[in-house]
């Protein structure tokens, strides 16, 4: 066999092997950039799960600590077995919270329904105290003509000064505003629901403030918060104070509110490429995360 044909046979592999070489190690540098993407996008989810589920610890450890003040202030069998009864299952539902993992968006989901329900439960131990203290108040000033029963009823008063200056908290976790009937629609160029992201022109984010008596009227300003798989907000212009610090929103809605069930829809028209996965909304009044939900796209 010539000589050079076995030079130009080798010349040969040696290229192959070459470019072989070259291919297994862009893949390779592919496969280490989109391990290192995927990992901090899941960060960054993991941050704002952790980020509510400490929201959440905090409410229920006030609500815990709510119901023994509530214990020590009244002298009702019936209630203080109520009350007895909330305030351990408050602590079942923390310890619940605290075993959870971040990741287990379903379990969490889970606890902040639960959450909302035991504040409403709160709200309504809040009312049942204070409709005792309007009626001790009323016998106070019925029975004014006699003087024995008028220096009791005169303590009954002093007594209920306390109770209410200490009751003042608990109103103020009774008032807090709670959304419902939520709604995420994407909408195509021609305002029907898109079922691809790439079709997706406007988010239409529909919900209830609900009903609270114990909530003052008056403006609120909403803050409503679309969150993309990678864990930021679209932009939608601005920041709001939320828990020390600044978060951005996507949209925002000055509502009046009289403490009746008020609708509330804000829309976000698309300015920036969406990417497929989902894209969770968090609603958020006075300084408190009030409610949210997700929508999924494919590609």
């Amino acid at each position: 066999m010539p000589k050079n044909f076995v030079q130009m046979k080798k010349n040969t592999i040696y290229t192959l092997v070459g470019l072989v070489v070259v291919a297994v190690l862009a893949a390779m540098a592919y496969l280490i950039y989109s391990l290192n993407k995927s990992n901090e996008e899941n960060r960054q989810m993991l941050e704002l799960a952790e980020m509510d589920k400490r929201e959440m610890e905090n409410e229920y450890e006030n609500f815990a600590r709510q119901y023994s003040e509530m214990k020590t202030q009244i002298n009702n069998d019936s209630l203080m077995a109520q009350l007895e009864k909330e305030q351990q299952r408050t602590q079942e539902l923390l310890e619940e919270l605290r075993r959870t993992k971040n990741n287990d968006a379903a379990e969490i989901a889970r606890l902040k329904r639960e959450l909302a329900t035991m504040r409403q439960v709160l709200k309504s131990f809040v009312a049942e105290i204070d409709s005792l203290n309007r009626l001790n108040t009323r016998l106070q000033g019925e029975n004014e003509d006699l003087r024995q029963q008028q220096a009791e009823q005169q303590q009954q008063i002093t007594d209920l000064s306390s109770e209410k200056a200490s009751l003042s908290d608990k109103v103020a976790i009774a008032s807090q505003l709670d959304a419902t009937a939520i709604s995420i629609r994407a909408l195509n160029k021609r305002e029907k629901t898109a079922k691809k992201i790439a079709d997706v022109k406007t988010f239409q984010v529909s919900f209830n403030i609900a009903r609270n008596v114990t909530a003052a009227a008056g403006n609120r300003t909403v803050y409503v918060r679309i969150v993309k798989p990678t864990g930021e907000a679209l932009n939608g212009g601005g920041t709001f104070a939320y828990e020390n610090r600044n978060l951005e929103y996507s949209m925002r809605k000055d509502v009046e509110y009289n403490g009746e069930e008020t609708p509330v829809t804000l829309y976000w028209n698309v300015n920036e490429m969406l990417v497929a996965g989902q894209y969770r909304v968090q609603i958020f009044a006075d300084g408190k995360n009030i409610g949210g939900g997700s929508i999924n796209f494919e590609k």
